[in-house]
């Protein structure tokens, strides 16, 4: 039996000390992307290294209270105004694992409001190389959206030199008020910013622009940078306070009595680190859908690998129009400007992004710190390291009941074995793998990774995974534990896409031949996909073991005890499939079968976007090409082999076509 496992808190020493900080808040009136309220909070957290936290001289400021304006935090959430100075300690809790990765009490936890926010959110999120946390609560039991930063305490006189890049989110009552902006500043080091010419997408629909001769000084460890306080300002009019990294290249902030988030950073790159693993958090507006009368805001926080101009993408996301937060993974370039603008620092260390008109937002990136060796264990596990083993899906992705899972590290094993048996064992080349203290079935071992399935006996929320080589114990790492984490295998790397994006391993169902560009999916076919993280199947099966030959009459219908509680869905180009069947795969270990029909209009032809969702969970990270005006003629790819995956992590460049982040399931109708 699983025993109830905690997470990872051997990171915690990563926050140590006093930060600035800053979070905003945004709650939901309706599901048409409208507000009800706005919060900041903002001032300094200490924490103590061991898990425990204290915010001293913190502001909030909430558009609901009319009374007066900004409080003291501690007053605040008992609803009492005091003096600026009245203010008391307000103390929380957080965990941080190695990765960095964790979570804290929110600051807000304790709010009554005419809202009546619950007791007891968390802020999740991610520590990075240079010591800057940034999350969002994105488990919220009722409607909000929010983002938090913080930094480590710089000098008294922050160094505010050079060329600025600064990117900026100005919440509006409604989706058409609201804006984002990027734009350039270059302090003299004597107080001027000189003109500053400020460009920025209202409503998704409307650019407009704002110049003014804007100053600044130092006060209190912070910048108050003061624009011109007219009326025909279309951002900012007053003072911005900007709180910067202790090196003086990342600066973040806003208004003191207003709920906006501006973010800036030194330019002195242009590009991502290739190869390298980012963390990130954020907010969305999409308003394409305004002419309908609604549109759809989200907050989120994940990780991505970034690689020779590709991306794969793991964010968690909770949008309040959807009934739950779920897993997005995505795959992207680097260069697509399509939804983003971005500007970086630290050598391509720190980014800052800003979203391109009707696809509102902001974004922070950081890149994930340097891990200690092998941290004196001799068997040892990167806790950056586990990945979808079909998506390529990073570790902020979580894990699922039936995924198999890519692990990375050293000495994990002492010789390379491919399992030859099903089920699949859990004891291969002296080495175990324990997730919960459950082994877990192995598929593939070898010294620097391996390959390994969840048990069904997994409960959550949190997994621990440990791996045992010849009797030595590595480190443990933590994951959390989802309902689903779908992702779909893909072909061999070929000359268009990479391993873990591109074409979908998916097979026409007449003849059992690949779905290529030179053999495309017809509309109205039906075609099988193979995939992996669905989760629990019906009736239970032995862990690691192969599906029953005849599926139909073994399992029930989209894994789930009735048909009518369907959780699988799957789309193309946006378009709803006919769903055929969603199940273990006949005959194969660890993976799972999408039958589904092509849609018989609407579909371009070319390779469109395969999206599939689990009940909390979507990836959008493959392709299905589609018959019609828009084939390519590429080299015929190969089936995969998708056991052992020996695919190198390197990935070469790619084009993606309409990769983003997904919105909600469904739309919402403008509610009177």
């Amino acid at each position: 039996m699983a025993s109830q496992a905690q997470w990872d808190t051997s990171g915690n020493g990563l926050l140590n000390g006093t930060y600035y900080f800053r979070q905003v808040v945004y709650l939901a009136s309706d599901q048409n992307g409208d507000l009800s309220e706005a919060i900041a909070i903002y001032g300094n957290i200490t924490f103590s290294g061991n898990g425990t936290y204290s915010i001293t001289n913190a502001i909030a400021s909430d558009s609901s209270n009319t009374t007066y304006g900004t409080d003291p935090l501690s007053c605040w959430l008992v609803n009492t105004e005091c003096a600026a100075n009245a203010g008391s300690p307000v103390n929380g809790t957080y965990s941080i694992a190695a990765s960095g990765y964790g979570f804290l009490t929110s600051p807000i936890a304790s709010i009554t409001t005419s809202t009546t926010q619950p007791n007891g959110d968390l802020v999740y999120g991610l520590v990075s190389s240079n010591g800057i946390l940034i999350g969002s609560s994105t488990e919220t039991a009722s409607g909000y959206n929010d983002l938090f930063i913080a930094a480590p305490v710089g000098p008294a006189t922050p160094t505010f030199q050079g060329n600025y890049t600064m990117a900026g989110y100005l919440p509006g009552s409604s989706p058409g008020s609201t804006a984002d902006v990027f734009f350039q500043m270059t302090p003299s080091g004597g107080g001027s910013l000189g003109t500053v010419n400020i460009t920025g997408y209202v409503g998704g629909t409307s650019t407009l622009s704002q110049s003014s001769s804007v100053t600044y000084k130092a006060s209190g460890g912070a910048e108050i940078v003061s624009f011109p306080n007219v009326t025909t300002a279309n951002f900012y009019a007053g003072a911005e306070y900007l709180y910067f990294s202790p090196d003086g290249s990342f600066c973040f902030g806003g208004s003191p009595d207003g709920y906006d988030m501006l973010v800036g950073v030194r330019n002195d790159s242009s590009s991502f680190n290739s190869g390298a693993i980012y963390y990130t958090a954020g907010l969305d507006l999409d308003t394409s859908t305004l002419s309908s009368g609604y549109a759809t805001s989200d907050s989120f926080y994940g990780s991505f690998t970034s690689n020779n101009g590709t991306i794969i993408e793991a964010d968690r996301v909770n949008a309040v129009a959807n009934t739950n937060t779920f897993i997005s993974t995505y795959g992207d370039t680097t260069t697509d400007t399509t939804y983003d603008q971005f500007a970086f620092t630290n050598a391509g260390g720190v980014f800052i992004g800003a979203g391109v008109g009707p696809y509102l937002g902001l974004k922070v990136g950081l890149q994930a710190p340097k891990l200690p060796g092998s941290s004196g264990f001799s068997v040892y596990l990167d806790p950056t390291s586990l990945e979808n083993t079909a998506s390529y899906a990073p570790f902020t992705a979580g894990v699922s009941v039936g995924e198999v899972i890519t692990l990375y590290g050293k000495n994990l094993a002492s010789s390379t074995v491919v399992a030859s048996t099903v089920p699949y064992p859990t004891y291969l080349a002296n080495t175990q793998v324990l997730i919960n203290n459950v082994a877990a079935p192995l598929v593939y071992v070898s010294a620097g990774q391996l390959s390994a399935v969840v048990p069904y006996e997994t409960t959550g929320p949190v997994a621990q995974i440990q791996v045992i080589n010849n009797n030595t114990n590595s480190n443990v790492i933590t994951a959390f534990v989802n309902e689903s984490t779908a992702g779909v295998f893909t072909q061999l790397q070929n000359t268009t896409y990479p391993a873990g994006l591109g074409y979908a391993v998916a097979i026409h169902n007449a003849d059992f031949s690949l779905v290529t560009p030179l053999k495309p999916a017809q509309p109205g076919e039906y075609i099988d996909a193979y995939v992996t993280g669905l989760g629990t199947v019906y009736p239970t099966i032995q862990d690691g073991a192969a599906g029953p030959a005849n599926p139909l009459s073994a399992s029930t219908y989209c894994l789930t005890p009735s048909s009518a509680t369907c959780t699988i869905s799957a789309t193309i180009d946006g378009l709803a499939t006919t769903l055929v069947y969603a199940g273990l795969a006949p005959d194969l270990a660890g993976i799972y079968q999408i039958s589904l029909q092509i849609p018989s209009t609407g579909l371009t032809g070319g390779d469109q976007t395969f999206q599939l969702c689990g009940p909390d969970s979507c990836t959008s990270e493959s392709v299905i090409t589609i018959a019609g005006t828009g084939v390519t003629s590429l080299a015929e790819g190969k089936h995969i082999s998708a056991f052992p995956r020996k695919v190198p992590r390197k990935k070469s460049a790619i084009t993606i076509h309409g990769l983003n982040r997904v919105a909600p399931p469904q739309p919402f109708s403008r509610v009177r």
